[in-house]
């Protein structure tokens, strides 16, 4: 993400009345391919997507895509939005997560999205 050149709608209005990096509104092409790292700096992927739920408007969950070459090989992971922090100093997110559980935990594929995120993933959280 590139946090000095967004657009004006990525963006929110501190009392100064001066521009800086949304942090409180940001527009959703702005978040998708964005790093997630855990506490540890170690890298966990990247979001792939934000996924709205429509009738109450709101964030249902965001896609992590771990590991994989190219899109090829990776596993996805339904994140509830809540579970991710943003980190504006390196542009990037936070998840509290082991890399290594990554690994064992079960994800998804492309062709079969979760409708909503596991409750089990949400409670290893």
């Amino acid at each position: 993400m590139d946090y000095q050149n967004t657009k004006t709608y990525d963006l929110i209005k501190n009392s100064d009345d001066d521009f800086e990096p949304g942090t409180e509104v940001m527009g959703a092409s702005t978040i998708i391919g964005n790093d997630v790292y855990n506490q540890k700096d170690e890298d966990l992927g990247d979001i792939k997507e934000i996924v709205l739920d429509v009738r109450s408007g709101k964030i249902a969950y965001a896609v992590l895509a771990y590991g994989g070459v190219l899109g090829i090989g990776e596993k996805l992971f339904a994140v509830p939005w809540g579970a991710l922090t943003l980190d504006t100093e390196n542009e990037r997110f936070i998840l509290n997560v082991e890399k290594a559980k990554l690994d064992v935990v079960p994800g998804f594929d492309s062709e079969n999205w979760p409708n909503r995120p596991d409750p089990a993933w949400i409670n290893q959280i």
